[in-house]
């Protein structure tokens, strides 16, 4: 797969510095112009103003000049045009139904250096002695990189077409008809898709060393905010990562994820269609109604258009 992964996510929101405070609590370091990093994938967040809360451009990483071209032919092909600068190391082309940018860069891929194994105890198995190495973190949490973004369209269709045939995403799962798991790189999704009376983004997830990690983090940001759970701890069942969900004051959801399946490039992988809350997690609390719809999505669908 030419493609690689997300480089980064622009979040329009009406209230910056509020939600820019909350993107620290939540582990990432901002820097000096505002933008915020993860430990592995550099600066992979910002935060712009915007009216209403929305997806104002989403960063895709490809390896070089020529996979560019072939992405601005096939955008071509569906009818969107695209930007391709005189460099040809940096395309832009709008999302038709939501209106965001996606900017497709020519970046290396991102390199992580490991964490040592953590050992676990089990019947008839001692990996460790005394107490568990997870318990005994003292370090803030912080994400090792961005993973995915998920955003609710009008037209499903569209917005499926934009990434597949347009952009080379590929689908590794279906939630019913009202969404699909789309991704470029190992990871088996890197977008997902839902289809909704309104354009927005839903969430952004962010990579964590483990459950411990996913625990501790959201642990950390509740204390004294218990406002900002929105569901967890859980695992999903479409990609089995571990889960927390928590809320940004702008609205947006946020979500600590550690063991993401991953399909390599040369796997045969046959899309399942996942129903009821098969497509949602295999264990866990049931997601909370505020989850599947928004407590803001009404208000967000007044003056809403087609393209956001």
């Amino acid at each position: 797969m030419s493609l690689h992964g997300l480089s980064h996510v622009v979040m329009g929101v009406p209230n910056v510095a509020e939600t820019q405070a909350y993107y620290t609590d939540f582990g990432l370091t901002q820097g000096a112009d505002g933008g915020f990093s993860t430990l592995d994938g550099g600066e992979q967040l910002r935060v712009v103003s915007a009216p209403r809360r929305r997806l104002v451009e989403l960063g895709v990483m490809a390896d070089d000049a020529d996979d560019l071209a072939r992405i601005a032919l096939s955008l071509k092909a569906i009818g969107v045009t695209p930007n391709l600068d005189a460099d040809g190391a940096t395309l832009t082309a709008t999302e038709p139904v939501g209106g965001f940018d996606v900017r497709v860069t020519v970046r290396p891929r991102i390199t992580q250096d490991p964490e040592p194994a953590t050992p676990y105890n089990g019947p008839g198995r001692i990996d460790r002695h005394g107490r568990a190495p997870g318990i005994l973190r003292d370090t803030p949490v912080r994400p090792r990189r961005l993973g995915h973004a998920v955003a609710g369209t009008t037209d499903l269709t569209a917005t499926m077409r934009f990434f597949v045939e347009g952009l080379g995403f590929k689908v590794s799962d279906h939630i019913g008809d009202k969404g699909a798991f789309l991704r470029c790189s190992t990871d088996h999704h890197n977008f997902l898709a839902l289809q909704s009376p309104v354009n927005y983004l839903h969430h952004t997830s962010w990579q964590v060393n483990d459950i411990d990690d996913v625990g501790r983090g959201a642990f950390s940001m509740l204390e004294g905010n218990p406002e900002r759970h929105v569901w967890g701890l859980g695992r999903h069942h479409a990609g089995s990562n571990f889960f927390w969900y928590l809320k940004d004051p702008a609205g947006n959801f946020s979500e600590y994820f550690s063991d993401m399946d991953t399909i390599p490039e040369d796997e045969i992988w046959e899309p399942e269609v996942l129903e009821g809350a098969q497509g949602l997690f295999n264990w866990g609390p049931p997601p909370p109604p505020s989850f599947l719809s928004p407590e803001d999505l009404a208000g967000l669908m007044t003056g809403a258009h087609s393209s956001a």
